[in-house]
């Protein structure tokens, strides 16, 4: 599976997101002929499979081949592809998180595009019937509530219920390195959370996938009939650094890297950036003035986020624009000084925990996974004694993890 693999520069696209200074000197550190080549690259792994088939694709703005869109790519090379399917975001990417999408025609294609997030989130069988493969490939991001793992799922099910196979083009995940936070309580479970794994989960999307069949996870224990191309020359601990955003507000690889620290803001009546050009990245709140000296005004932002919380109103906070990604990398945990910080510092520790007023993605439970960390942080609890709550679940699931690895 991971053999030798003959490097076609034609495909070759650029490996670091601009603005990721920090990140892209790491990646010197990789020998050079032993670039990192996602699945989808290695196109001669997988062209073959695909001659004569009516292919269908779940794809976004992340499914490249080198610089050029997947579709657009494999349209040039003769396959047959009939229909995309469309995750949160849209197929072309242009859509707010969380608004729903709807159906359409590809404009630079003429392919028809059917949304997973709109008024549906699975292919039904008449859409899979005149599909003999569906292709997966979308950019993840390595944590439990980012929902192309949900969209993943919920694929595979409808692939098995209808006998189609899926092609999964394997991508790196850059927070690979980190398998930190607890494991989902399921009586929490959601639209953010589907399965019992940590908040950061270490695993590419082709590793998930073997996860969900061997694990039993799909609908009356169904399993897919999954083909996986690996990325080559790739193992968890490396720094990847995307070459396209996987979505609006992860718009910089410093996002991408503070993620899996700073999502958990979503559940907090504090503004975590959106509204900004640099989500995730800053955390504040009007009610924090006089308690840092660090500002900024989320503004509406179309594509992004068009109603923020605290949308023109000057918030005080924290800026990890520049926080050294390295840090998080030596510990290989989760940042949870960030909110012990700010609820110690909010003068309306009442308000801290409201998901009515966060207006975001849903309660704390529902983003950390567990029922225990609300109080923790309200009673005082130090950074040891949560990570304590965490062991058990945790341990458990680093073992039942190494079970479905392609990588190292």
């Amino acid at each position: 599976m991971r053999s030798a693999i003959t490097i076609i520069l034609l495909f070759l696209g650029p490996v670091f997101l601009l603005g990721a200074k920090q990140q892209s000197k790491q990646m010197s550190a990789i020998p050079y002929g032993k670039q990192i080549m996602t699945g989808a690259d290695q196109t001669e792994k997988y062209l073959p499979y695909l001659k004569g088939k009516r292919v269908a694709i779940m794809a976004n703005p992340t499914s490249i081949i080198g610089r050029k869109h997947l579709v657009d790519s494999l349209m040039a090379l003769g396959v047959t592809i009939v229909k995309v399917f469309g995750p949160e975001h849209g197929f072309r990417g242009n859509a707010s998180a969380g608004v729903h999408v709807k159906d359409e025609i590809d404009t630079a294609t003429g392919i028809p595009v059917i949304s997973l997030y709109g008024t549906k989130n699975k292919p039904t069988k008449e859409d899979l019937s005149n599909v003999d493969l569906l292709i997966y490939d979308l950019q993840d991001v390595g944590c439990r509530f980012y929902t192309n793992i949900n969209a993943l799922a919920r694929l595979m099910e409808a692939c098995a219920e209808s006998n189609k196979e899926m092609l999964i083009l394997d991508r790196p995940n850059p927070n690979g390195y980190l398998i930190d936070g607890p494991v989902l309580d399921m009586k929490y479970r959601s639209g953010i959370g589907m399965f019992p794994i940590p908040m950061s989960h270490g695993l590419t999307i082709g590793e998930f996938a073997q996860m969900v069949n061997g694990e039993g996870w799909l609908a009356n224990k169904v399993k897919c009939r999954i083909k996986i191309i690996p990325v080559a020359n790739y193992d968890h601990d490396m720094p990847y650094i995307l070459p396209v955003k996987p979505s609006p507000n992860l718009n910089t690889q410093q996002a991408i890297m503070l993620y899996p620290s700073t999502c958990m803001f979503e559940g907090i009546y504090l503004n975590h950036g959106r509204g900004t050009y640099f989500p995730f990245t800053v955390i504040g709140s009007p009610d924090l003035k006089g308690k840092f000296s660090f500002s900024y005004t989320p503004i509406s932002i179309k594509g992004m986020s068009e109603t923020p919380l605290f949308m023109d109103q000057v918030c005080y906070g924290l800026d990890l624009r520049h926080y050294d990604i390295n840090l998080l990398r030596k510990s290989k945990q989760i940042n949870l000084q960030w909110i012990i910080e700010l609820y110690k510092a909010h003068p309306h520790k009442e308000k801290f925990f409201d998901s009515k007023l966060s207006k975001e993605m849903g309660t704390i439970e529902k983003l950390i996974g567990s029922g225990e960390f609300r109080q923790q942080i309200m009673e005082g609890k130090t950074e040891k004694e949560i990570r304590a709550s965490w062991e058990p679940s945790l341990k458990e699931y680093k073992l039942m993890r190494k079970k479905y690895l392609l990588y190292p």
